[in-house]
């Protein structure tokens, strides 16, 4: 008798890829779903990549977000605080709650891994766009 299969190996390449809901994102963003998690994980982890300057709009997540970048270089912002470089290696834990946005620099595209847990169906909770002058505040430091 054979035994079930229960390891999945994904070929990212060979998974769809969507863009970005313009509601969400400003610029050109490509997501590519890589797990679901299935009960009783509620993980979900993805592949993004954001154009040069393309950027998210300001969020949270209920369960906190990992970011793990794995190309490029690009900016992350806490509510109310510096905006930060970020680059290829680069590790980025968001606590649960925490409005942030992050993306691409404006002479670079920048791709990240994201592992988010859902809580009641729900990854994120999105909010208003990234105005120009806060994405500039970028370039400055």
């Amino acid at each position: 008798m054979e035994q079930e299969t229960v390891i999945k190996l994904l070929k990212p390449e060979t998974l769809p890829t969507h863009l970005g809901p313009v509601e969400n994102f400003t610029g050109t963003v490509r997501v590519t779903p890589l797990v679901q998690g299935e009960d009783p994980s509620c993980m979900t982890f993805g592949c993004v990549t954001f154009d040069p300057s393309a950027r998210s709009a300001w969020h949270n997540h209920p369960k906190g977000q990992l970011l793990v970048v794995r190309e490029g270089s690009g900016f992350v912002q806490e509510w109310g605080k510096p905006v930060q470089r970020i680059q290829k290696g680069d590790v980025i834990w968001t606590p649960p709650g925490v409005k942030h946005w992050h993306g691409a620099a404006p002479d670079s595209s920048m791709t990240h891994l994201a592992i988010q847990e859902s809580l009641d169906g729900k990854v994120g909770n999105w909010m208003e766009k990234v105005t120009d002058e806060q994405y500039n505040q970028g370039n400055k430091s």
